[in-house]
């Protein structure tokens, strides 16, 4: 083609023009290249987002509360993909909201007022089809209907459902991007896997949740309904662990005797597991078989039990403080004591002045050497004093020294002397970081002499 005016004239023009364009006529050099880096930098982009993808995925797995796993879950969705925007909808199991989770946006006015979202609309299509929805314009949407005045204006959105074995949970659903592109197909590709995966933690949670609660429940049910043991008032507490589901060991257990005396036991059977609630069980039923019997001095209660343990050569060690209140004509109510292992009873008058009675003769734990002597202790209970038995969840933590958790507790009491039981058990196991360990309480409140 010579005549053509596009053709070369001369050799060096056509070597120019194939430097410039590539045989298949498209531009070639520094144009190739720049294509290549985008494609480089497209593919760092895809890299580290899914690095986030997995990074969320490990952060929502570790928790085992339902509610941190959904927080994690709306902000992960929301971080991953760039959007302004995260929500999370919990349904309940007539299909309708019962949570809403956000970020991004203050719901806690839109909840004032509006209420939770209603199961229509846009949000009302990712209920009934189960599936992911983009939209790129929502104002142009016909089904965008329901927005509650105050809601911030949107423009995109990116819903996925989240299912949990085969039954829609709720949905996760994000709005604008912090760039301003729409969604894309990738962005629906990562939450789709994120709310995937999250789905597996949520129903652990769910499962981890009903059976802590249903140990607990097991727990209770093996304590005691205390007696009206007038004119001694007698309140307890039982507070599971925090941070561990755990059958634990503590108990406590308040009785009248035929002597009519009263008698009442703390203590914490070794080791948190499926043995340590039944055989906390038997100690205590034990216990209580062995006062009506013999009605004898603490000591001698506890030393019977601990042969009784130790006989059938299965023993099962455990503290305890066995102490009984008798009142006598002369000198008004007294406390009689026996001390296996376990933290020192804590008596606290009713001007305020509380002390730890921890004498230096102390037995060791039951279940461990029957032969070891039980040294029984005597202290007067003045008229309107507070007596608190407890087992060491109570004062013990990781970062600090039982003697200052004693002290502590001397000073929290202290300042409750005068308290109703109920308030005083209440104050002192409404802490508001978490308990390392199951706590046992059990308070004793002498009567005061008529006016």
């Amino acid at each position: 083609m010579p005549d053509d005016p596009r053709w070369p004239k001369t050799q060096e023009t056509a070597e120019r023009a194939h430097v410039a364009f590539g045989e298949s006529g498209r531009p070639s050099g520094i144009d190739a290249f720049e294509e290549l880096n985008a494609r480089v930098r497209q593919l760092s982009l895809e890299r580290r987002r899914l690095r986030r993808l997995l990074e969320a995925v490990v952060a929502i797995s570790a928790d085992m509360d339902t509610c941190a796993v959904l927080r994690h879950l709306v902000e992960a969705g929301t971080d991953l993909i760039g959007a302004r925007y995260g929500a999370l909808g919990v349904l309940g199991e007539d299909g309708e909201f019962t949570d809403l989770i956000t970020t991004g946006v203050d719901a806690e006015p839109l909840l004032a007022e509006a209420g939770l979202p209603q199961s229509h609309g846009l949000l009302g299509h990712l209920i009934s089809h189960a599936e992911p929805l983009r939209v790129d314009d929502i104002g142009a949407d016909s089904r965008a209907v329901g927005f509650p005045s105050g809601h911030p204006v949107m423009t995109s959105l990116l819903g996925v459902p989240l299912t949990v074995r085969g039954v829609m949970y709720g949905n996760l659903y994000l709005a604008d991007k912090e760039d301003g592109t729409p969604f894309t197909d990738t962005d629906e590709t990562l939450l789709t896997a994120l709310a995937s995966a999250a789905s597996v933690s949520i129903e652990n949670a769910r499962l981890y949740e009903r059976l802590k609660r249903a140990a607990e429940q097991f727990q209770r049910r093996l304590l005691p309904v205390l007696p009206d043991l007038s004119p001694l008032r007698v309140e307890a507490r039982y507070q599971p662990a925090s941070d561990l589901l755990r059958l634990g060991g503590d108990w406590y257990d308040a009785f009248g005797l035929p002597d009519k005396t009263v008698l009442v036991v703390v203590g914490d059977v070794t080791g948190h597991d499926v043995e340590a609630a039944p055989q906390m069980g038997q100690i205590r039923n034990m216990l209580r078989v062995l006062a009506f019997d013999r009605c004898g001095p603490p000591g001698l209660i506890v030393n019977r039990l601990d042969r009784a343990l130790t006989a059938f050569g299965d023993s099962t060690a455990a503290t305890l403080l066995l102490a009984r209140i008798e009142q006598r004509p002369d000198t008004g109510y007294v406390l009689h004591w026996t001390n296996a292992g376990h933290p020192p009873p804590l008596l606290v008058t009713a001007d305020g002045a509380a002390r730890c009675l921890a004498p230096e003769a102390h037995g060791i734990p039951v279940g461990v050497d029957p032969s070891v002597p039980r040294p029984d202790h005597t202290h007067p209970l003045p008229p309107g004093s507070t007596l608190l038995l407890y087992t060491d969840g109570l004062i013990e933590r990781r970062d600090r020294d039982i003697d200052v958790g004693l002290r502590d507790l001397a000073d929290h009491v202290a300042g409750l002397a005068t308290a109703p039981l109920e308030q005083l058990c209440d104050a002192l196991l409404g802490r508001p970081d978490a308990y390392d360990d199951d706590v046992a309480l059990l308070a004793l409140r002498v009567p005061r002499p008529p006016a």
